[in-house]
């Protein structure tokens, strides 16, 4: 893909992109063609909501409500996480899609000196360990992250719409909601902010990932995100959770094949 670039600085030497990156939809979502530093670069000057569906999130566009489809298929920007889809894509004849994993795209953001997202980021957490273990992480790496910047998510309905939230942000007004509470509430809620605040802040969706970084998960070695195997070490980890998830993702290849571009229809409808 070639995208022309400015002179913009980002900081050292970094530019904006000036053009829409490339995308490829595939079953019914925009992703992201290009690599991990076109998306950054664009998406923290657009804002919006980037979601970051694996293969099981992916089939469960035949069978979860309208809200979760419509948050899949309303976000701004997605990104490939699935190494199945990918594969499957490319053999199917689409475009070449990159893969890039939920966890290679935050460490871009959390590791570049240049970016410092959290001098102005809240995260939205799913649990009151994991918000101690990323304050524990924060501190270890000498990031700039306080507890006012961290905010545990209830347990969300069908709706997943936080009005206490919506208010908390629009007083803060920060630049960055990080929400990583997994596939399903987080896409619907990241959707939600977006169409109810007053301002656009980059809504990055980003489900297990931090986890990875702060210990709240198995941690998993670059060497395996580069191979795809994080799934291996989810599922070792965590196999009553991951053996179900993981056999849901075998409808993946079907759905690939019959829709292609298309959104599929909700099960059971014609």
């Amino acid at each position: 893909m070639s995208v022309d670039r400015t002179g913009t600085d980002l900081g050292a030497g970094r530019s904006i992109l000036t053009e829409v990156p490339s995308t490829q939809q595939i079953l019914g979502i925009r992703f992201f063609v290009g690599s991990t530093i076109e998306i950054v670069d664009f998406f923290l000057r657009t804002g919006g909501v980037l979601v970051v569906p694996a293969a099981p999130a992916l089939v469960k566009l035949r069978h979860e409500d309208e809200r979760y489809r419509r948050a899949l298929t309303e976000a701004d920007f997605a990104i490939a996480d699935s190494g199945l889809m990918v594969l499957l894509w490319k053999l199917r004849g689409g475009k070449n899609v990159r893969r890039i994993s939920g966890l290679k795209y935050l460490k871009c953001l959390v590791e570049d000196p240049d970016l410092r997202i959290f001098l102005n980021a809240l995260l939205v957490l799913p649990s009151e360990v994991a918000k101690q273990k990323t304050l524990a992480w924060s501190r270890n790496e000498n990031l700039p992250l306080d507890p006012d910047d961290c905010y545990v998510a209830p347990h969300y309905g069908a709706a997943a719409e936080d009005t206490g939230l919506l208010r908390k942000l629009e007083s803060r007004r920060p630049a960055h909601v990080i929400i990583a509470i997994g596939n399903g509430p987080q896409e619907m809620l990241g959707v939600f902010l977006r169409n109810n605040l007053s301002y656009r802040p980059a809504i990055h969706c980003i489900g297990a990932a931090l986890g990875f970084l702060t210990g709240d998960q198995i941690t998993i070695p670059d060497w395996a995100d580069r191979l795809y195997l994080g799934w291996f070490f989810r599922l070792v980890a965590q196999p009553s959770i991951f053996i179900p998830r993981l056999s849901r993702a075998l409808e993946l290849p079907w759905l690939i094949w019959k829709y292609g571009e298309k959104l599929p229809p909700m099960r059971g409808r014609v």
